[in-house]
Formats: structure tokens, C-alpha cells, sequence
């Protein structure tokens, strides 16, 4: 405060004054989600919102107000303050200009619209044409497959159970069971199911993880943010802010490509597991 005060230029004093007050609000959003988080596990443990009071030195009511208010611990699953989210741009076949495929407006629209909810901040980039990302960055979202870039199929490599293969067309291989997952619309006759890859993994600089996920075909990757709109609390329960991955299966709509069934369809991996 008495640095700021202390700023001459008015306008500087403006500026620097309103980026320490977003920081100090994501702060207080961030200790709020802790605290929320940390009572719901201490009760999942067995103890009584009077024996959390007794031990933190509140009240019991205060204890009550702090489990069902504040920001949702779940929002933790995509990060902490703001988060990146990152799609992929794609060329158009036509006039080979960079685009962004219409699924992953929508993916990203209603992911956005999720983290928001759960009081992140979120901010919007791409993954360019070539596909060089950085990904050593903290609280990264990234909804792009190995097709589109050589940086994230290095990054998939990581996972120790869950491989892309590429051979006729993309699928998905689960090591364990030896289950390969090819997407309906690379039958013949076509069918309305695709598989998409959800996962932490960490980054390349071993300093993190990166939270990514994309479908076989875009039909998919709306089917992972369908079931992080509808299972996410289910999904932190189980791995929290740990590396895991798993596959997902969605049944679409044919015409429009929305999903009309979605649920997991391997076992959901954590990594820490060996």
C-alpha cells in the first residue's frame, strides 16, 4: 500500500493499484477455495463440523458457512487464478488460411463458461499452424491431439498407459488391457461414437502438468466437455490435482454432432500408481 501511494504519476498509480487488487482477489478466491477444501475433506474423514471447529478455533457455524460457500474446491481441476486455455488453429483446405475448427469454438466457449463459473479467470490462445506450443507454463488447458502438433504428441508420449497410434486412421491403444479405441466414424458403415483422450501429464520441464484432452474427431472433444460439465466433481474426488489419464466415449447426434451419451471408457488411470 505505501508503495503504491507513494507512485506520482497518476496514472501509473492507477494502473499498478488495479493489477495489485485482480492479484490480491484471485488470492483471496484461491485461499477461499482452499479453506472450503480442506473442510470437506476433514468431514469425509470422519469428523464433525464441531470437532473442525474445535481444532481450527472457530465456531462451529462459521465452519458450516465456509463448507457451503465460497468457490467450489472442484474448480481446482483446471487450475488456480487464471487459467490458459489453448486451441489448435488448422488450415483451411481451400485457401490454406489458419482457422479454428467450429468444434473447438464451441469446446472452448463452453469450457470457458465452466472455469468462469467455478471463479477462474481465463485467458484464450492457440496453438499455431506447426504446432509449436510452450508448455512450460503454469495452469494450462490445452485441447489439441498429436496430429496438429509434434510439441503435444511429445507430450502425450509421457503417459504410461494411454498411446496414440496412427496407422489407416488415428486410435487410441490402453497398454493395459491391450483395448484399441477407433472412432465410428472411421467404419464402414459409419457410426455415431467417437473416443477422445483426457489427461494430466507433466510438462517438459517437469516443473508442472498440463491438463489436456482431445477427441478422435471433434464429436469427441465436445464429449469431454460434456462430461466435465456433468461429472467434474466425481472426476476430483478420484485424482484431484494428480497426473491421471482415461478414455472417453461419446454417442453423438449424427447432423449435429452433439453428444447424446458420454461416459468413461477405460479405467480412469492414476499415474502415481505405477
Amino acid at each position: 500500500m505505501e508503495r503504491i501511494a507513494a507512485i506520482e504519476d497518476p496514472y501509473q498509480l492507477l494502473r499498478v493499484a488495479t493489477e495489485r487488487l485482480n492479484a490480491a482477489q484471485q488470492e483471496v478466491t484461491e485461499l477461499s477455495r482452499l479453506r472450503r477444501r480442506v473442510i470437506q475433506e476433514l468431514h469425509a474423514q470422519g469428523m464433525s463440523y464441531a470437532q473442525i471447529a474445535k481444532e481450527a478455533g472457530l465456531t462451529r457455524g462459521r465452519i458450516h458457512q465456509i463448507r457451503h460457500t465460497g468457490p467450489a474446491p472442484e474448480g481446482a481441476f483446471f487450475g488456480q487464478g487464471t487459467i490458459t486455455l489453448i486451441t489448435p488453429l488448422k488450415r483451411e483446405a481451400r485457401q490454406a488460411r489458419p482457422v479454428v475448427a467450429v468444434e473447438d469454438v464451441a469446446a472452448a466457449k463452453r469450457l470457458e463458461d465452466l472455469a468462469r463459473g467455478f471463479d477462474l479467470a481465463v485467458e484464450l490462445e492457440h496453438v499455431p499452424l506447426g504446432g509449436d506450443v510452450n508448455l512450460n507454463r503454469p495452469n494450462l488447458v490445452v485441447i489439441c491431439g498429436p496430429r496438429l502438433s509434434t510439441v503435444m504428441g511429445e507430450l502425450y508420449e509421457r503417459d504410461p498407459v494411454l498411446e496414440w497410434v496412427k496407422q489407416d486412421v488415428w486410435t487410441l491403444h490402453d497398454t493395459r488391457t491391450d483395448e484399441r479405441y477407433r472412432s465410428g466414424s472411421d467404419d464402414e458403415p459409419a457410426r455415431p461414437i467417437d473416443y477422445a483422450y483426457l489427461g494430466r501429464l507433466p510438462r517438459p520441464d517437469g516443473a508442472g502438468h498440463v491438463l489436456v484432452f482431445t477427441g478422435i474427431h471433434p464429436q469427441g472433444t465436445l464429449g469431454v466437455v460434456r462430461l466435465l460439465q456433468t461429472e467434474l466433481a466425481a472426476l476430483w474426488g478420484q485424482v484431484a490435482d494428480k497426473p491421471f489419464s482415461t478414455v472417453v466415449s461419446t454417442e453423438y447426434e449424427p447432423e449435429s454432432g452433439e453428444p447424446v451419451k458420454v461416459e468413461l471408457a477405460s479405467p480412469l488411470y492414476r499415474h502415481e500408481e505405477g
